[in-house]
């Protein structure tokens, strides 16, 4: 899939802001769409489904639980 999209949750990443979120989003659309940017007939739609996917992932990551790793062995 997108090998480009970074993990957005810790233990990956800190302080996570809306730029990352919306960047993420973006290229996931891009991606699925097929097409780096939207034709004018498509801007529309192409802009809203970022907006809904960013939304979305913004719920996920304020309500998904990371629990710590367990110490290593060494």
């Amino acid at each position: 899939m997108c090998r480009s999209i970074k993990t957005l949750r810790p233990p990956y990443a800190d302080d996570v802001t809306d730029a990352d979120i919306h960047a993420a989003a973006l290229q996931y659309v891009r991606k699925i769409a097929g097409m780096r940017a939207p034709s004018a007939a498509n801007r529309e739609a192409f802009d809203r489904a970022v907006e809904e996917i960013a939304h979305a992932t913004a719920h996920l990551l304020q309500d998904v639980v990371v629990r710590p790793a367990p110490p290593r062995a060494t």
